[in-house]
């Protein structure tokens, strides 16, 4: 088998609606596939790029763009020299620098979020669990811009009505032709902390409701009288892609950092805590009626 068996002629095109991020985590899947088959450490192909080890790590994941010189040499390092099967890798690798949509917000957005958003654009289903504020994807702008305000209350308004529309436009990727299908295990906290003051949160659970009726989003909410559960270690979401090329990914954000984990071993550990969360918590049928009894 060649080394772009998985990226064949044509196959490029296959990809791009999924937009940059799909495309750079594909080729850097493939390249750490040829790194590995080859017994080659990440600190020797950084080297031959004039690279450091995180650097290899970050193409590796997708997280950064690609100079096609340093795929060029990878590949060469890696034993690919056949010119057929080097060039769908090296098309990839220009096609995946092109800029997503969310470039223009690129003066209010951290790059670390920058790889999320590619991600979530580009995924065909996401399990998340939350334990603090509604998720992005499902706020209302209302509710969306008194959550921001607890960062950057300072920001003045101009900025604000940006964050808020990153936001929104987000939020297209539930609507319209091949909706994401989105799976939200939320703790009772999010659906009784109120941001912006009680109206906003009535607001804001009329919105869940309306979300939950949606055929491809899935709500539960974590009651409190279930005490202990299985992620008591904080919020995260678990990305799957609809190219069985590309890795689930395991995100999980901090405050001013966020953690991308794609390795199988850890990706089927955090979809275990979900499998359990999902079964401690109310079913979706009672997780509507809690939360129109809380919206009285």
């Amino acid at each position: 088998m060649g080394a772009a068996e998985n990226v064949g002629e044509g196959s490029v095109l296959d990809f791009t609606q999924g937009g940059p991020t799909v495309l750079r985590i594909l080729l850097g899947t493939q390249l750490r596939k040829l790194r590995v088959a080859n017994g080659i450490s990440r600190e020797d192909a950084g080297y031959s790029i004039r690279a450091s080890h995180a650097k290899i790590s970050r193409l590796e994941l997708g997280q950064v763009s690609f100079k096609e010189r340093d795929v060029a040499d990878l590949l060469t390092l890696y034993g690919v020299t056949d010119p057929e099967e080097r060039a769908p890798l090296l098309e990839l690798a220009r096609t995946a620098n092109a800029p997503g949509w969310w470039h223009k917000y690129s003066d209010v957005l951290p790059g670390w979020f920058e790889v999320y958003i590619g991600l979530e654009g580009a995924a065909a289903a996401i399990r998340t669990y939350e334990n603090q504020f509604v998720p992005g994807l499902l706020q209302t702008p209302v509710y969306a811009r008194a959550v921001i305000a607890l960062d950057h209350a300072r920001a003045p308004i101009t900025e604000m009505d940006r964050r808020v529309s990153v936001r929104v436009t987000r939020q297209r990727r539930l609507t319209g032709d091949r909706p994401l299908r989105l799976w939200a295990v939320l703790d009772e906290s999010c659906v009784r902390r109120s941001p912006g003051g009680p109206e906003v949160l009535r607001d804001q659970l009329d919105h869940l409701l309306t979300m939950a009726a949606l055929p491809n989003v899935t709500l539960q909410i974590m009651p409190f009288d279930r005490g202990g559960h299985a992620a008591a270690g904080g919020p995260f979401s678990l990305l799957r892609f609809p190219q069985p090329e590309l890795p689930d990914v395991v995100y999980m954000e901090q405050l001013t950092s966020a953690l991308y984990l794609d390795k199988p071993a850890e990706s089927e550990h955090y979809t275990e805590v979900m499998n359990r969360l999902s079964t401690q918590a109310l079913t979706p049928e009672e997780t509507t009626q809690f939360i129109a009894a809380l919206r009285g």
